[in-house]
């Protein structure tokens, strides 16, 4: 006789459904412009397996470890996501030309290059590159860090995380920019002095490739052009994920009333966010919108929470029989 057992989902995993149902039918409406469609369907058959059979084995034995590992697959993938909304926007026009022409309307120039010619020391481009490089560790840490202090509120802290990532690539797909780094190589800095900015239309579907710039160095500057080199992609620009999801984490913990954590933090959290100007990954017009973004995704995290964590509660959950034992066994 078998021996039933519940398969429960986590309000992440349910939400990181949610988002492959959405962007496969994206993917699939785009499939004669997307050339590496089927492999993208594929991969997302693979990571609905690999939560599925991790939630099997949460529910055969819910070790802590085991948990983790199912909410560290969830946090891996965001470094799947994330370049992966190039191979799918790649093949949308590109609207970086819009954001340009408003910072130059608004500003009477281009802020993230007016910004490292005016302090072009050493030490100062240096902080703003760590700033900016601080990024991962501080999703890292914080989410360790909850996991482990507050294993309740980690919860909430990861899905709001997760949810403002998935809101933020949705809108990368769906309005694709590539930031002053990618447009102002593009269209020569010529064309930048005059405040002329031409509409690249699907410019970036074939020059995906970012140029170093020569004119800083040091070791933070180096490490963070390796791993534009390795990951960053013509995508991402509007609003600032690295501001917005920084503000989340911020905004989190004050309401955790970690005050501690955020005396060190704010330093950090301020370099970051003049970072994303200085080294030219973003407009201005992205940082405020980051900041924005990060409040109104906030207070819509949590009446999303409630109701992945109460209303899809059945929808997600299933029964499996996964051993056979004798009825005896199974009474004792």
């Amino acid at each position: 006789m078998g021996l039933n057992r519940s398969i429960t989902f986590l309000a992440g995993e349910k939400i990181t459904f949610l988002y492959i149902f959405l962007t496969s039918v994206i993917i699939i409406h785009l499939i004669p412009r997307v050339q590496t469609a089927y492999e993208l369907l594929g991969n997302r058959m693979l990571f609905i397996v690999i939560m599925i059979v991790l939630a099997y084995l949460s529910s055969i034995k819910d070790w802590w470890f085991i948990r983790l590992s199912r909410y560290a697959f969830l946090g891996a993938l965001l470094a799947y996501w994330y370049p992966e909304t190039f191979d799918i926007n790649r093949m949308i026009l590109n609207y970086d030309y819009l954001l340009a022409s408003w910072e130059q309307s608004f500003f009477g120039c281009q802020p993230a290059i007016l910004f490292a010619k005016i302090y072009p020391q050493k030490w100062f481009s240096e902080l703003l590159y760590m700033g900016y490089l601080s990024y991962y560790p501080l999703i890292i840490c914080s989410s360790l860090y909850f996991f482990f202090k507050d294993r309740n509120y980690f919860k909430y802290f990861f899905f709001t995380l997760l949810f403002s990532f998935f809101v933020y690539y949705l809108i990368y797909i769906l309005f694709p920019t590539a930031g002053p780094q990618y447009y102002f190589q593009a269209i020569g800095q010529e064309q930048v002095n005059t405040g002329i900015f031409p509409n690249l239309g699907y410019y970036f579907n074939e020059h995906s490739r970012l140029l170093t710039n020569n004119e800083s160095s040091g070791y933070f500057c180096d490490v963070v052009r390796s791993t534009q080199q390795l990951g960053e992609r013509p995508t991402a620009a509007f609003p600032s994920s690295h501001v917005g999801i920084s503000s989340i984490i911020m905004i989190l913990k004050f309401k955790n009333r970690r005050y501690f954590l955020l005396t060190w933090m704010f330093p950090i959290y301020t370099l970051l966010v003049l970072g994303t100007v200085y080294i030219q990954a973003h407009y201005v017009i992205d940082v405020i919108a980051g900041l924005i973004s990060a409040i109104a995704f906030y207070y819509s995290s949590v009446y999303v929470f409630h109701f992945f964590s109460k209303s899809f509660q059945k929808i997600f959950a299933f029964t499996v029989i996964f051993i056979k034992q004798p009825l005896k066994k199974q009474i004792k």
